[in-house]
């Protein structure tokens, strides 16, 4: 049995609806149902589920509020990550947690591989980043992926709220000096579960392939969808905010991509699957 915890976020929704079609036996709680900032919740949770696998999900995703609420977010993405650790290594569980490119300055001018070290810019990164120290101090069957722009199901994604945007303005101003790679939560989902049937632990990079702005990602989108409108590229100094975005996030994907027997879809393709799932095709 698979336990997936933050089961009704976007990529715990994804796994959730794969492990079922694929018939497998999961549970997917939600944070009411499971808190992973708890620690005897997580201990009496895994003792009494006693899961093969714990694919943990949970996340504080709210970037420029992180700042604000550093607690909250070291709460969730680091404590929470110390939680899992703990019991998964006394009970012998594999545990695969999902990380971020946020955990990068955007410096690079090169896809970061899994060699480059971590320099987060915001109160959020550097949550995560506490988070994987906890999990490859703590626990010896790991697997720590790290993800970029997720998107998926529900309304806490980019091209949701560039459709919202778009709803009511004749007119978009979005930034262009953000470049990473989207990740499609249902693409993502599936390596996840080929990567875990590898055994092979360690440290990992996903996303779907190619990489864009921000803009060219919006353009692409609402082009598809055959909206009217006008969208203006613009720099980040148009919109500050409380968290300082790296400007260059695309990660490298060697050894994953190689190990996998999976083509993952451009992020052309995988929106294009957003956009039909949403309506907009």
């Amino acid at each position: 049995m698979i336990l997936v915890t933050g089961g009704k976020g976007q990529l715990g929704s994804a796994l959730g609806a794969l492990l079922e079609k694929q018939g497998k036996l999961f549970r997917a709680p939600d944070r009411e149902r499971l808190d992973v900032t708890d620690l005897a919740v997580v201990c009496e949770a895994l003792n009494g589920l006693k899961p093969s696998l714990v694919v943990n999900c949970a996340a504080y995703n709210h970037v420029d509020r992180a700042e604000r609420e550093p607690h909250e977010a070291i709460a969730v993405n680091a404590l929470g990550v110390r939680n899992l650790a703990l019991v998964c290594e006394d009970l012998g569980i594999p545990l695969m947690h999902i990380s971020t490119d946020y955990v990068f300055d955007g410096g690079s001018k090169v896809p970061y591989t899994i060699a480059h070290q971590p320099r987060p810019l915001n109160a959020y990164g550097r949550s995560k980043l506490l988070g994987e120290h906890f999990l490859t101090s703590m626990c010896r069957r790991y697997y720590l992926v790290r993800v970029s722009w997720v998107f998926g199901e529900g309304e806490r994604n980019f091209l949701f709220k560039v459709f919202r945007w778009a709803k009511d303005r004749g007119t978009l101003r979005i930034v262009d000096d953000q470049v990473s790679a989207p990740s499609y939560a249902p693409h993502i989902a599936q390596v996840l579960l080929q990567l875990c049937e590898t055994g092979a632990y360690g440290l990992y990079h996903l996303h779907n392939s190619g990489e864009c702005s921000r803009y060219q990602w919006a353009s692409y989108a609402l082009g598809r969808a055959g909206w009217q409108g006008r969208i203006e590229p613009v720099s980040s100094d148009h919109f500050p905010t409380p968290a300082e975005r790296p400007a260059y996030s695309v990660l490298d994907l060697y050894p994953l991509d190689e190990m996998i027997d999976y083509c993952l879809p451009t992020w052309q393709e995988a929106t294009d699957q957003w956009l039909k799932e949403a309506g907009y095709l």
